[in-house]
């Protein structure tokens, strides 16, 4: 402790004579909160409701979530798989169609008319005495489907699929090997579980 000063004679002291009056608020008989301890911890009362509430909604937004993920990859799954079984056929029709065999013209135009329906179907019956003679007069024909895609997918089901071929020949001397590349556009429409041909267009 440091030691008590006097002080002198006509020297001024260090602290007011007087205490400081009291302000209004101080003069206020205020109310006191009194919160409980730990006021800031959740009652137990509560907590387990409001928890099992949480884990309920957690629960059902994950089954949700679940639900709709498993749908539209279903969904997806099976276009996909559509879409595999529309161009396999697509590629094996257009492989068939550009390959002409004059020595078994009538076996051609059977497995053309098989996989045809719809108007495709109705005017190559129109014409299968013209189809017949054309390919009994031609040079024989290999056929290959380059690619194929889905162009759409129509209102009633069927496909649009565009096709691009190669047809490879040789010339009446049989000295010179042809090859001619084209694009085709048809319309695949499901019978059963079958595909077929309504209308076939080729691009120029």
């Amino acid at each position: 402790m440091s030691p008590r000063r006097r002080v002198q004679p006509g020297e001024q002291p260090l602290l007011p004579q007087g205490m400081p009056k009291t302000s209004l608020w101080s003069r206020m008989s205020l109310r006191q909160w009194k919160l409980p301890r730990q006021w800031w911890k959740p009652s137990r009362q509560w907590v387990m409701p409001l928890a099992m509430t949480l884990a309920v909604l957690v629960a059902a937004g994950a089954i949700t979530a679940s639900s709709f993920i498993l749908v539209n990859h279903r969904k997806h799954h099976e276009l996909a798989m559509k879409e595999v079984d529309v161009l396999g056929f697509a590629r094996s029709f257009m492989t068939s169609f550009t390959s002409l065999d004059p020595f078994h013209a009538n076996a051609y135009v059977d497995r053309i008319l098989a996989n045809g329906t719809g108007d495709f179907a109705k005017q190559y019956r129109d014409k299968v005495n013209e189809v017949l003679l054309n390919v009994a007069q031609a040079e024989p024909t290999k056929g290959t489907a380059l690619d194929a895609g889905v162009e759409r997918w129509n209102d009633d089901g069927s496909a649009s699929v565009l096709v691009a071929t190669e047809v490879t020949y040789k010339t009446p001397d049989g000295k010179q090997t042809i090859e001619s590349t084209n694009r085709w556009v048809l319309t695949a429409q499901r019978e059963g579980d079958q595909w077929k041909i309504s209308s076939l267009q080729q691009v120029i």
